[in-house]
């Protein structure tokens, strides 16, 4: 099959890697890039699992393909601590509220929440729900993803930084 060289920014980083036409977004980021924090669920878009940013929206890594992302800037959850490993605010918070019980929804709810901070500073209780809708966790019933938001809003206000 033929591959084709795609190139992105992934975190602030020029990658590159080869592919074949039909591979996914979700794939290449685990597969070539060896960023495996993406995680694949019910490939059909719907679980929120596999949620990154591209250009800053957020976007089913399962739903779009590789070669779409070509020239594009990438955001994966491997993206959001800094360098030395200091979490993100977001990360933080799910930390102290109990944000995570097996884990597994939850790169593709930082990012989501990611996306809405930058949006909304200061999102109220159904704005945070009405934001992670589209992403399925059966472990937490939410409320401490919830509280985990509110609480990384206020910070990232509170420190003026950027979401």
């Amino acid at each position: 099959m033929r591959t084709h060289l795609i190139e992105m920014k992934v975190n602030g980083k020029a990658c590159s890697g080869e592919a074949v036409a039909r591979t996914t977004l979700a794939d290449f980021l685990r597969h070539t890039l060896h960023l495996t924090g993406t995680h694949v669920g019910c490939e059909h878009g719907v679980c929120g699992a596999c949620t990154v940013l591209v250009d800053g929206v957020s976007t089913r890594g399962c739903l779009m393909l590789a070669v779409q992302a070509n020239g594009a800037r990438v955001e994966t959850v491997e993206g959001l601590a800094s360098a030395e490993g200091v979490l993100h605010p977001l990360q933080q918070a799910f930390r102290d509220q109990h944000g995570l019980q097996c884990g597994f929804c939850t790169p593709g709810m930082l990012i989501t929440l990611k996306e809405l901070l930058a949006e909304n500073p200061d999102p109220t209780e159904d704005e945070v729900r009405d934001a992670i809708s589209g992403n399925i966790c059966r472990c937490t019933g939410y409320q401490s993803i919830v509280a985990a938001a509110l609480q990384a809003a206020k910070e990232l206000r509170r420190s003026g930084s950027a979401p």
